[in-house]
């Protein structure tokens, strides 16, 4: 798709790919990492793939200013659309956040996959940083 297509896309289609293309990112770096079982992997994803983790990596990610402009209204747009369901183990403001970032990780994953890799590997060492002090 072209940019242009892509950002006439609602801030929830760019959620539904940015879920699943984080979802293969972060199964494909536990893989990497020398997880191989399938509970631990499992256990082990909820890190990466929660509401509240999502929430948090966001925060962190806007704080330390590594989103570009664009970038922040693309993440706006996600985290401020009505969607008619909500998480089931998260607060309203978790899941709107985790929202806003999983549109922000589908635009990206169409239009800069280059980005896309940079803002992963970035949110997987902040991640793995937070799991060591926790």
């Amino acid at each position: 798709m072209d940019k242009k297509a892509v950002k006439q896309l609602s801030g929830l289609t760019l959620a539904y790919l940015g879920d699943a293309a984080w979802e293969i990112q972060v199964r494909t770096h536990l893989v990497a990492s020398g997880l191989t079982r399938p509970h631990d992997l499992h256990e082990r994803a909820t890190h990466f793939v929660s509401a509240k983790a999502q929430a948090k990596l966001v925060n962190h990610l806007l704080d330390s200013q590594l989103l570009r402009e664009e970038e922040v209204g693309i993440f706006k747009r996600g985290r401020n659309s009505q969607s008619h369901s909500s998480a089931k183990n998260a607060d309203i403001h978790s899941y709107r956040l985790a929202t806003g970032l999983e549109a922000l990780m589908g635009y990206l994953y169409l239009v800069d996959t280059d980005r896309f890799q940079t803002l992963t590997q970035a949110s997987f060492a902040y991640l793995e940083e937070d799991k060591d002090e926790s």
